[in-house]
This record gives structure tokens, sequence and C-alpha cells, in this order.
């Protein structure tokens, strides 16, 4: 079965206070977009891999893959207005029957065996989504102040998000809303009923200084 995966990377820095896009920023000895995409070439070498950028940063990204000699095989798209948009411009050059993952490009941490189980479930339910016990106490916020709530009711949600294509492309061929927060909700918004997979706990995402000291100590 043919296997894609959509890389979103269309992040501007401005929670990590810097001018470079978090994508970019170093992490041991080379950009955290670069330990992503080596995951999913650990996981399948014949794995499409499909990298969505903004236009205007995918010349110092194509500077960036000459300057650290990377080589992992990759076809790029343009970043649209929103993750909606950019995640459509993917699928787009998903020409054949299978399987899409779409993960976030700044969690280079998702590891070999939630890939491959996300994928693998995917081939039966059609649509699936690894997430994680919630650990924190919940609070809920109500008119009258705020109340806690089980946790064990809900989850946390990870990528990647691992659909049969044609059930993504149907999905996102929806008009865009703002409920429309990941990939799963936009298939939901059809009827269509959405399975969990197991994730993993450092596969968080980098968006924040801290995030990145933890992903410099996981290195």
């Amino acid at each position: 079965m043919k296997k894609y995966v959509i890389i979103v990377a269309g992040g501007k820095g401005l929670r990590m206070g810097s001018d470079l896009p978090k994508q970019f920023l170093p992490m041991g000895d080379k950009p955290v977009l670069m330990h992503t995409l080596e995951v999913f070439r650990r996981y399948d070498e014949t794995l499409q891999i499909i990298l969505v950028l903004p236009q205007e940063q995918q010349s110092f990204w194509k500077q960036l893959c000459d300057k650290h000699h990377f080589t992992v095989k990759h076809v790029l798209a343009e970043g649209g207005e929103t993750r909606f948009h950019s995640v459509k411009n993917g699928l787009a050059l998903v020409q054949e029957p299978g399987l899409v993952g779409v993960h976030d490009g700044v969690r280079p941490f998702v590891s070999v065996e939630v890939i491959r189980r996300c994928y693998e479930l995917a081939e039966v339910q059609k649509a699936v989504i690894p997430v994680v016990d919630v650990v924190e106490t919940l609070r809920h916020l109500t008119d009258a102040g705020s109340e806690t709530v089980s946790r064990m009711d809900y989850k946390l949600v990870q990528t990647p998000q691992v659909f049969d294509v044609e059930l993504l492309k149907q999905a996102y061929a929806q008009e865009f809303t703002p409920f429309f927060t990941d990939d799963a909700s936009v298939v939901e918004a059809m009827g269509m009923p959405v399975y969990l997979a197991e994730g993993n706990r450092e596969n968080i995402k980098i968006t924040t200084p801290f995030d990145l000291k933890v992903g410099s100590a996981l290195l």
C-alpha cells in the first residue's frame, strides 16, 4: 500500500522570541525540522515525504539542506493561510490511493513505533490519531468560576494523524471553519469516527524556549 506523510512546518517563532522560525532552530547538530524528517525515513524508506513550507521560507530551507548535507528525499508544497490550507496544498501532491499521515514539523521525537502503529491501524480503521493520558488535574471554566473534571475522560492528541487517502481528500474538500484545529476534527465534521492509538510521551511539540531545552536533553 502506498504511504505518504505531509509534514507541516509553517511556524514563525513568535513564542520562541526569535526571528528564526522554530522549525529551523538548531537542536543538537541540525535544525529541528531535519530531525523530524529523519524519524519518518527511519520508519519506512519508501514513504513519500511532502514538506509544506511557506513560500518565503523555502529558499532558506534549501540553503540549510546544503549546509548540513541533508539528503532525506522529500518534495515541497507551499504553505497556506492556515494549517487547514497548508495540509490541503500538501494533499494536492498525493496522487495514488493508500495511507497519508499528517505530522507537525516541530514534533521530532515521535517514536518509530508510534508511527508504525498509526499506519498499521489506519489500514483497517481509516482514521487514526495518537494520544496520551492526561497526567495533570483538569478544571473546567464555568460561569460560576471553575470545577474539577475527571482527567480519565480526556486524552492529549499528538501527530502523526493517519488516514485513508480518499477519506482525507474528501474531508479537505469541505469549507474551512475555525473549529478545524487538526485533521481529526476535519474528518469528524463528515460524521466519520476517529480511532485512538497509543502515542509516546516524548512526542512534544517544540514551540517555546523551554521546549527547546527539553528537546536538547532528549537528544
